[in-house]
């Protein structure tokens, strides 16, 4: 049999199933926790459909993938025992993220060690999207919210003072006539800033035809995610300053929520069409 072989005689291969017999027979555990942490915490309930995604994007090139010519790579067992050495570490200090990431880097490696570059070059950011399903370390997420908090309130009360109106910033508290505006921690733009990177990534591939491009528009999906929490801070104190109204009450807060994602994903299309430009 020749080194180079097309795909789909590959995976008929009973080493390719020993291996994803075994490889979820450890991680079944790991997936269990990932998803009830998806179903538990409205953080990283995008995590559902991120898998997906991923699986979404290698059926709809199926056919090119099985008759790719496949060159078993040693650079792939290195990194799939590079994972397994991780998820034995993380075991052993309980570090919940890393566990999950290693799920990933195992993937890859084996991945990339059955059947070669060429389908990795091909497939790659499938399991890249697999990176935003796993939570994001709590000592990061603290660390962030309380910033993002600060960031949301000060720049909607220099605006609101910036056109005369009577509002004052104590912390994250913004202190209007009728009523108070606390930024809590669910409106820091945490919550939505993994699932906005998310879908900077997913849109950027689609949108770009160049990795540069790509790679631009995800990088924009981190301020655009800022920026959008930031509107809608903004325009839920001015609602509250201008109608006297409890913003926090349904269905205005959901919608409220919800407008995060339309004004980001207005703003990745004005970027990525700019980029599409600029790199012609």
């Amino acid at each position: 049999m020749s080194r180079a072989q097309s795909v789909s005689a590959t995976i008929s291969r009973p080493l390719f199933w020993l291996l994803g017999i075994i490889i979820l027979a450890v991680y079944l555990p790991v997936m269990r926790d990932l998803v009830l942490r998806w179903y538990d915490d409205p953080n990283y309930s995008h995590g559902f459909l991120v898998p997906l995604i991923a699986a979404f994007l290698i059926w709809r090139n199926r056919a090119e993938l099985k008759a790719l010519p496949t060159r078993p790579s040693t650079a792939g067992l290195v990194i799939a025992l590079m994972g397994i050495g991780l998820f034995v570490l993380a075991n052993a200090g309980a570090e919940y993220f890393f566990v999950s990431l290693s799920l990933v880097i195992v993937l890859f490696g084996l991945t990339l060690y059955l059947f070669g570059i060429e389908l990795i070059r091909r497939t790659w950011f499938a399991f890249f999207i697999l990176l935003f399903m796993i939570p994001i370390p709590g000592i990061v997420y603290f660390s962030l919210t309380f910033p993002m908090q600060l960031l949301a309130s000060k720049v909607s009360v220099g605006v609101m003072q910036a056109l005369g109106m009577s509002v004052v910033r104590r912390g994250n508290v913004m202190i209007l006539p009728h009523q108070s505006l606390e930024v809590a921690e669910a409106c820091s733009g945490l919550r939505s800033l993994v699932s906005l990177m998310a879908m900077g990534a997913f849109y950027g591939y689609l949108a770009q035809p160049r990795f540069l491009g790509k790679a631009i528009v995800f990088a924009s999906s981190v301020p655009i995610a800022v920026t959008s929490n930031v509107i809608r801070v903004f325009i839920t104190a001015m609602i509250a300053y201008v109608m006297e109204i409890d913003p926090t009450t349904e269905p205005l807060h959901t919608v409220m929520g919800l407008s995060v994602f339309i004004v980001a994903f207005i703003l990745l299309s004005i970027v990525s069409s700019i980029v599409r430009k600029v790199l012609k």
